[in-house]
């Protein structure tokens, strides 16, 4: 495995998040969003895995590498087929009421079957297991430590947002909600 087949792979994922994000966008359906209470964290987000997966590049291992090496090379690029496989698994699974932005829709329902029986924000985990799957690729700790924490603390200010928009709209069903379910990492957090 070489630097190619990371930066192939990084780019199918910005590609594929692009796709997402000006198919998904509440600002297209207008007529259907009762609230948007985004308060810039796609932006956030956005920012944080260009500056973090751009800053893992130069900092990763690309010499000529060991058995060892190469296998945690292709144990980061499955970890980041897992997480493609449960991103859009999750956003599937919610269909209409999937949006980039944070929105709830007029008839929207709240979800807690599924992947959302598991964690609260599959779509979240899964993103999480794309980006630290290619830090595990580039075969570096510094790599992993610059995307794994900044990421993780983007994806938290922007569960935060979500959560309290959703315990707005759905009150005490979606407190019980959270007592039974993880956050973002299953039965950790």
């Amino acid at each position: 495995m070489d630097i190619t087949i990371i930066t192939y792979l990084s780019i199918l994922y910005f590609l594929s998040e692009f796709i997402l994000m000006l198919s998904k966008r509440s600002k297209d359906r207008k007529e259907k969003i009762k609230t948007q209470s985004d308060k810039h964290s796609l932006l956030i987000l956005w920012i944080t895995i260009s500056l973090t997966i751009t800053a893992a590049f130069f900092n990763a291992d690309w010499r000529t590498w060991s058995l060892v090496n190469v296998i945690i090379a292709y144990a980061g690029v499955s970890i980041l087929f897992v997480g493609v496989f449960i991103r859009w698994i999750s956003i599937t699974q919610l269909n209409e009421e999937f949006t980039v932005d944070v929105s709830i829709r007029k008839d929207h329902h709240l979800k807690t079957d599924g992947l959302y029986k598991i964690v609260r924000h599959p779509s979240y985990f899964g993103l999480y297991l794309i980006c630290v799957g290619l830090a595990i690729g580039m075969n570096s700790w510094t790599s992993f430590l610059i995307i794994s924490i900044p990421l993780f603390a983007a994806l938290s200010y922007r569960i935060k947002i979500e959560e309290n928009a959703l315990t707005k709209e759905f009150g005490e069903d979606y407190s019980n909600y959270k007592k039974r379910t993880s956050k973002l990492l299953p039965k950790i957090y």
